[in-house]
């Protein structure tokens, strides 16, 4: 067996511990997002916000430092939602029918945030995408206020996301 077998299998628990560990697991992510949502409650944020959040740390699971990054992409795309409604806004009068306009939108604004996969630190596309459809989901008066409530709550989710995993992990058995 290589290093990495060995290290996988001792990782790796027997059957009998398979649904304990499982039940724990899912216990685990089970409280991390009832007190998330209940935060986000309490917060006056939208807890569907906060998920929002969430799923876009778990598009890359791996540290805090790409947790930070994941927030990163999330806040520019609702910096982004935020501008291209302003842009759309702007647009409407100049282009007289709401197809072009947003056409003339959607295809700048796509093609500069597909354009920051090749960046690192901010190539997180599926992070800026959800800030995006998170800030348009929201259909907030602009505000800086509105950006503030809708990152905030992304954030206290993928903070929640790191917290859970880290949790998850101390209950794997740890090669000796």
């Amino acid at each position: 067996m290589s290093e990495e077998e060995i290290s996988n299998t001792a990782r790796t628990p027997g059957p009998s511990l398979l649904v304990p560990l499982s039940l724990a697991f899912t216990a685990i992510a089970a409280i991390g997002a009832t007190a998330a949502a209940v935060a986000s409650l309490q917060l006056g944020w939208a807890p569907w916000a906060m998920f929002i959040g969430w799923v876009a740390y778990f598009t890359r699971p791996t540290s805090w430092r790409e947790g930070a990054a994941t927030g990163l992409c999330l806040w520019l795309g609702i910096v982004m939602g935020a501008l291209a409604t302003l842009a759309l806004g702007a647009m409407m009068p100049v282009a007289g029918n709401p197809a072009l306009a947003l056409g003339l939108v959607v295809f700048p604004v796509a093609f500069l945030v597909v354009s920051m996969r090749m960046i690192p630190g901010v190539d997180n596309l599926l992070a800026w995408f959800l800030g995006m459809i998170a800030f348009f989901a929201a259909h907030p008066e602009l505000s800086i206020i509105a950006i503030l409530e809708l990152g905030g709550a992304g954030s206290l989710g993928i903070l929640t996301g790191r917290l859970v995993q880290v949790a998850q992990a101390r209950l794997l058995p740890h090669p000796a």
